[in-house]
């Protein structure tokens, strides 16, 4: 199912809005709005076009931001959290380790302490591979991962 240059278009610039400003709130009918589509029409096409839905593109925009923001600042976590979007650090945190694996500090620690060798890649290759995998929900991350720590003990 192709879709047409134009809606290509149109959901590319509510992306861009998205890229812009992930620290805003983005309901899907905002987003619908900006890209001039229904609500449903747009969720259903955002996905086929980019392979995520709006919701987890977002979230991986926000915590992409949030990993260079502990590389490359001194700010505490806590701002790093209200910057990037999160009303809660509680929750910030629990959906960070989950995107992760990791807690905020301990990204911050090993981003801070360089590259790792591996060799002649591009920073921009590597930083690609770190890229938050949110090809699954992150609910449904934390279910598998529960499933699989009753599972080995």
């Amino acid at each position: 199912m192709n879709q047409s240059p134009e809606l290509l278009r149109r959901l590319l610039r509510a992306k861009d809005r998205m890229d812009r400003a992930s620290h805003e709130d983005w309901p899907v009918t905002r987003l619908a709005e900006v890209s001039a589509v229904s609500p449903a029409h747009f969720a259903r096409s955002f996905k086929q076009a980019f392979g995520l839905p709006p919701h987890r593109y977002l979230l991986s925009r926000r915590i992409e931001r949030a990993v260079a923001l502990l590389r490359e600042t001194d700010l505490p976590v806590t701002e790093i959290a209200a910057q990037t979007g999160w009303a809660s650090l509680g929750t910030f945190g629990r959906i960070f380790r989950d995107i992760t694996g990791d807690t905020p500090g301990n990204v911050r620690l090993r981003e801070r302490a360089g590259p790792a060798s591996a060799g002649p890649v591009p920073e921009c290759h590597a930083r690609a591979a770190q890229r938050p995998d949110l090809n699954i929900a992150v609910l449904e991350k934390r279910r598998r991962q529960a499933g699989a720590n009753v599972g080995s003990t």
